[in-house]
């Protein structure tokens, strides 16, 4: 009977060091060429999640080489496509630390710039239903930037006309975000606040058909705080660029806008 008990403790305790181990690694063995033929055919089949674990198996276990390298870069891919922004975003850094010379350096600059500007579609496509001066503008702003480091030292890349294009929604979407904040302000009568939103808005983006309103707004604010020498010289720069401008009918330029007089 005794023999029988101690062989049943025997089995039990087999059968517990085997479940504590875990499932086996089916990539145990499998040669640098075969992880990353795996990883990449998961990759292409939209598997990201499997593509992602597959890529890090392999940097883990051959940190060097053109296989790395590679790895490193649709990693990054991997996790935009997973919509982990955070997680491709410190993929390109890291690649870009690591790299800084690599021949494709460009992808790496334009995926950044790509995952900031999916990042928030709010920004750029759901102008609707939401308060624009609540929204961050910072994703815009860092795609903004990763695109024009993307042409200002790789010009001639193949990413260099798609990053042009997107810059121009960029700005566009960025500066109708400051002239809402500017907006907004005027609403609550915080009208330095948005003098400055508006000035900001003139600064920054001047390119954009937003530069119109914005000297008007100023004119006005600016009226509002009893600051006349502001006031005109802002009046005087909208009439002298904007001669036929429908902001100069009034006095106080703004108060013929029926959303002024409702906020009045």
């Amino acid at each position: 009977m005794k023999k029988i008990v101690a062989a049943m403790l025997m089995t039990a305790g087999l059968v517990a060091c085997s479940s504590t181990k875990g499932p086996a690694d089916e990539t145990r063995g499998w040669p640098i060429e075969r992880l990353y033929g795996e990883a990449r055919d998961e990759l292409n089949s939209g598997n990201y999640t499997r593509a992602v674990r597959l890529y890090e198996t392999l940097e883990a276990r051959f940190p060097y080489g053109r296989y790395a390298q590679q790895a490193q870069m649709d990693l990054a891919y991997a996790h935009y496509k997973d919509k982990e922004s955070q997680m491709a975003l410190a993929a390109c850094d890291r690649f870009i630390k690591l790299h800084p010379a690599h021949a494709n350096l460009d992808y790496i600059y334009y995926l950044k710039g790509l995952i900031h500007f999916n990042e928030d579609e709010s920004l750029l496509t759901r102008w609707t239903g939401q308060d624009l001066s609540e929204r961050d503008p910072r994703a815009g702003r860092e795609a903004f930037q990763a695109f024009g480091e993307l042409i200002k030292r790789f010009p001639d890349s193949q990413y260099a006309d798609d990053a042009r294009k997107k810059m121009i929604i960029l700005v566009d979407a960025l500066a109708a975000n400051e002239m809402h904040v500017a907006r907004y302000y005027m609403k609550r009568k915080a009208y330095l606040a948005a003098a400055n939103r508006a000035q900001a808005a003139i600064r920054e983006f001047s390119n954009t058909p937003y530069v119109e309103e914005a000297l008007a707004l100023m004119a006005t604010a600016y009226t509002e705080l009893d600051l006349k020498p502001l006031a005109d010289d802002s009046r005087r720069v909208l009439a002298q660029n904007y001669p036929n401008s429908r902001y100069l009918k009034t006095p106080w330029v703004y108060q013929d806008m029926p959303w002024y007089q409702f906020w009045r």
